[in-house]
């Protein structure tokens, strides 16, 4: 389950690449975001007296290599465009991180594991939010000056 948000090194990169100063802020803070939601899944698996591991998820190996090909490797030059491109597959990674965090949420609500899965929920609703600044930021400046050019 581990590998179900964006992978930390790849956002590294891809937050070296952005250029408006609030997109590099909520990435930055996305960052953070991985790490606390990794330290609570980490105590959850373990509050239930199993071993943490880090698995290795093909789906979002595939999406990471997406987003590090369209904001790296064959990215559009600096700029509002790239920014465009940034926003849309951190989105994409975001995403899925929520479907995987809200299904092992639905399954502790289901073991009525209550505390476990409000915990987990939190989690869920942390990435919605910094989904929606995303489209916020997207919607309000960095598509508006994409389509300047």
């Amino acid at each position: 389950m581990v590998g179900q948000r964006p992978d930390g090194q790849a956002l590294k990169k891809i937050v070296k690449q952005a250029t408006n100063d609030k997109l590099m802020d909520l990435l930055q803070s996305s960052q953070d975001g991985i790490a606390k939601h990794t330290d609570v899944l980490k105590a959850l698996i373990e509050g239930q007296d199993e071993k943490f591991k880090k698995e290795h998820c093909k789906g979002m190996e595939g999406l990471v290599a997406e987003a590090l090909k369209h904001t790296v490797e064959e990215a559009p030059k600096s700029g509002p465009v790239l920014d465009a491109a940034i926003i849309a597959q951190y989105q994409r990674m975001t995403h899925y991180g929520i479907t995987g965090f809200g299904t092992v949420a639905a399954f502790a609500k289901a073991l009525k594991l209550n505390d476990d899965a409000a915990k987990l929920e939190a989690a869920v609703e942390d990435m919605h939010r910094g989904d929606d600044l995303m489209s916020e930021l997207a919607k309000s400046a960095v598509n508006i000056e994409a389509i300047k050019g």
